[in-house]
């Protein structure tokens, strides 16, 4: 009996344990009441209709579409989510109403905001800017807080939201709104312009922070955030080009990307990722670890969208520069697509500077042409205006005769004038190019787009131009009924998007590895790299199965686990020798994604392979796990390839510089090989390394120029700066963005031997009048040179000479100081030709304006 009672006591007192436990896990949060806007049946019917028959949009033939969510619910959309159970989720903007600023209507800004560096330098000019004694001079804006001082504090009031919006009668038409969040307000906090809804958290991307959010006790609200990433927006740059486009990924990493008001970012292991003046696409865990820059070189992508084999597309926004258009482009990891903010503003109203424009002047927004930059990856094409949302068909949407396309917002501030076009791609080489492209819509402003579980595009719509107005709308955008060839497919979809999938049986899970839809089979994937049997699963799949698809999301799986586990990668190696080209490359991509060092002998083969994907994957998984013996093979593959094909030679570049053998490509100096000298070029730069300015003797002046933009541009090699100085002594030279970049240097190094030989450069009649008129201005400005690079308008900081020493010099070299003459309409310094005085900024014939 005692024993009896013993036993009842010891589990007495464990159940008490575990309810303590359980209470211990509650979230202590009081719930609270989030505002709910709510239309009845009758009259969210009728307004959907009136709505509708208010607009004439021109719909592709075999679509329609619906209003699903009436003005009220939807306000100001910006970012669009929806879950599995059809909720769609909107980012609403306040902030852009008083709190983000456009340095467009802020000029006198340019400079100042040019030089920030970080974050905090630009908390330091608004704190500085709006500091509370100027109060009077910035009554021009609001008095937020209602303190009777315009100051910094102002911009701490306006907060951003994020709205649930449900249709909770069935009657396809959205009746209820919810706000989940309302937060994010410190004065240096952006626009939410990224938003991602997972099944347990939602990511909001407003910069200077990606925050990961979650609803702890139930009632709706989110109410507890932690930052993954911080370092966004550190310019005050254009308005809209903050952080977008949230992603989860075939990896199971979080991808979002920022626009051209950059980053600086310290991540969690202390590495710190320095891009201040352009925009990246980045990838973490969902907690923020393993965070790396992805891509860099970007203008304002807004949105980028994988598609079924992985590959990331996106269609970049343009500089807003007459003669240039937007970009197609396929984003691949390590790329720099070109653009810097300081191509945009600054240097260009600055006198004390010209306005030649690298993005411009050198042709840098097109399609590869011969003598294009070389470390750049340009764009698949030239394309559609002002992009913003994005999707691809995940394999049920729509209909059959959407299947395999991507959906782009054409966003132009007026509805009759803006589109969403539907397009796709066809293999070239290791990337893509434009197979068809049409309009499906007009007559409505999209802002984000986005599929839902039941198959058709829901649509988020400003409605019209460009500022907050406090209203915005839903639309769905579907097949009409004769056109609807997947309904059956939809339907399944449809439930199959709210399985569970944590209690699902691993036989279903590795069937649904190859449905049609590729939602469905990520979850599979998802739910079985999780399984206890995950490598098991996979393995046998990948061995086994015959549907590619299924092969491809179980090597995505094997990457997950073997993320945590390396050794479960080693798999994936006899996959290298598959008969399928495309198992093969994705086996390569994913052994370089992990860094499976053990892959690199069954890798170098590769490089040789005829498929060009195969050669890529290979290549960039062999510089991710530093595989030294793969220098000469991958310096084989350059030569080979022989720069037809810009990707293979960026992976190659990219893996050599990764893998650091700096004899190697040093010894390239002299290689017969232009290629391989190319790539020596590129290499360097990556490493920043001064002894690139051996090849700025090269009898190649395509590849002297690559290493004057190498020592130039963006953070310079300064080590190197005298020696591209020293090129305007070389007459046989004519490249103006050489020419431009050894002017400039002679400046920046301000030595006499500089001067003197820039001077000289100025008196050689050889020379043309453009670049003799520039490195006027450059001694006109000696003493005092603008603050931002004159070639590519980067902040260089203030430099003070002797005036009277370069007089001086100028005197003794010339006898007098006529040759500097000043045009008083562009504020530079002008040329004598034999047929006058020329600016060669206007074309002015200039009378009498000697300085």
């Amino acid at each position: 009996m005692k024993s009896i009672f013993k036993s009842f006591n010891v589990l007495y007192y464990f159940a008490f344990l575990l309810i303590l436990a359980s209470c211990d896990t509650e979230s202590k949060k009081p719930k609270v009441t989030p505002l709910v806007i709510v239309e009845d049946s009758l009259t969210e019917v009728k307004r959907a209709q009136e709505t509708r028959d208010g607009i004439t949009p021109k719909i592709a033939d075999g679509l329609q579409l619906s209003l699903w969510a009436s003005d009220s619910l939807a306000p100001d959309p910006i970012a669009m989510s929806i879950d599995n159970q059809g909720k769609v989720y909107l980012t609403r903007t306040n902030r852009q109403k008083n709190s983000e600023f456009d340095i467009r209507g802020h000029q006198d800004w340019m400079t100042p905001s040019i030089a920030m560096q970080s974050v905090e330098d630009r908390r330091d000019f608004l704190h500085a800017t709006f500091a509370p004694e100027k109060s009077e001079e910035n009554e021009w804006h609001a008095d937020l807080n209602g303190d009777g001082s315009h100051d910094w504090k102002d911009l701490a009031v306006e907060k951003e939201e994020v709205w649930m919006l449900e249709d909770t009668n069935d009657n396809g038409i959205a009746d209820r709104s919810t706000r989940i969040l309302e937060d994010f307000n410190e004065e240096i906090t952006d626009v939410a312009g990224a938003l991602l809804v997972r099944d347990d958290d939602v990511f909001v991307g407003v910069g200077p922070d990606m925050w990961r959010l979650t609803d702890t006790n139930d009632d709706l609200v989110l109410d507890e955030k932690t930052s993954i990433a911080h370092g966004f927006d550190v310019h005050i740059g254009f308005g809209g080009h903050g952080m977008s486009g949230a992603v989860e990924g075939p990896d199971g990493k979080i991808y979002w990307g920022i626009g051209d008001i950059g980053a600086n970012i310290t991540d969690q292991d202390d590495v710190n990722h320095f891009y201040p003046n352009q925009g990246v696409i980045v990838r973490s865990n969902p907690d923020g670890s393993n965070f790396e820059v992805f891509a860099h070189g970007l203008r304002n992508t807004h949105e980028f969208v994988f598609d079924a084999y992985g590959n990331i597309i996106s269609s970049d926004n343009d500089g807003d520069h007459a003669g240039e258009s937007e970009r197609l482009v396929h984003i691949v990891e390590g790329s720099d697509a070109g653009w810097r903010s300081n191509w945009q503003y600054g240097k260009y109203t600055d006198p004390q500077n010209n306005r030649y424009n690298v993005w411009m002047d050198e042709q840098m927004f097109k399609p590869r042409w011969e003598g294009q930059a070389a470390y750049i990856i340009p764009p698949i094409q030239n394309f559609h205006n002002g992009p913003t949302g994005m999707q691809y068909n995940p394999g049920t949407a729509l209909g059959k005769k959407w299947l395999n396309k991507f959906f782009l917002v054409e966003f132009v501030g007026n509805p009759d004038r803006s589109h969403i076009w539907a397009f796709d791609l066809k293999p070239k080489g290791a990337s893509f190019e434009l197979g068809t492209d049409q309009s499906i819509l007009s007559g409505v402003l999209p802002t984000g787009i986005q599929f839902g579980p039941d198959g058709a595009l829901y649509v988020a719509d400003w409605i019209n131009g460009w500022d907050t107005k406090n209203y915005g709308r839903v639309w769905k955008l579907d097949v009409t009924e004769n056109n609807s060839d997947l309904s059956k497919q939809r339907k399944e979809t449809e439930r199959l998007m709210t399985l569970d999938y944590t209690n699902q049986p691993t036989e279903k899970l590795t069937e649904l590895l190859a449905d049609q839809d590729k939602r469905i089979r990520q979850k599979a994937q998802f739910a079985l790299a999780k399984s206890d049997s995950a490598l098991e699963t996979f393995t046998d799949v990948i061995q086994n199965n015959a549907n590619q698809f299924a092969r491809i999301h179980a090597i995505w799986g094997i990457g997950q686990i073997a993320a945590e586990k390396l050794e479960d990668a080693e798999v994936l190696t006899g996959l290298l020798s598959d008969k399928d080209p495309e198992i093969i490359a994705q086996a390569a991509k994913i052994l370089g994604d992990v860094k499976y060092k053990d892959a690199g002998a069954k890798l170098i083969p590769l490089l040789k392979n005829n498929n060009e994907r195969i050669k890529f994957f290979a290549a960039q998984a062999l510089g991710r796990i530093k595989q030294e013996s793969a220098v000469q093979p991958l310096l084989d593959m350059i030569t080979n390839n022989n720069d037809k094909d810009l990707y293979l030679r960026h992976a190659a570049v990219l893996a050599l510089s990764r893998i650091g053998k700096k004899d190697a490509i040093l010894d390239l100096v002299d290689n017969p090989n232009r290629s391989l000298r190319i790539a020596a070029v590129l290499i360097l730069r990556k490493w920043k390394d001064e002894r690139i300015a051996k090849f700025l003797k090269d009898e190649d002046e395509y590849i002297v120029t690559e290493a004057a933009r190498a020592i130039n541009d963006d953070f310079s090699i300064e080590k190197a700066l005298p020696q591209l100085a020293d090129i305007l002594t070389v007459e046989k030279f004519s490249s103006e963005p050489l020419l431009r970049r050894g002017i400039n240097a002679a400046l920046r190094v301000g030595s006499d031997p500089a001067l003197e030989n820039l001077i000289a450069f100025a008196k050689r009649k050889s020379v043309s009048d453009t670049l003799r008129g520039e490195a006027l201005a450059a001694i006109g400005t000696w003493a005092q040179p603008s603050v931002l690079d004159r070639v590519d308008g980067r902040y260089r900081g203030e430099i003070k000479r002797d005036a009277n020493a370069v007089k001086e010099k100028i005197e003794h070299m010339n006898g007098s100081l006529d040759i500097l003459i000043y045009c008083r309409h562009c504020k530079i310094e002008c040329i004598t030709t034999e047929k006058g005085v020329i600016c060669p900024q206007c074309g002015r014939f200039i009378q009498d304006e000697r300085l």
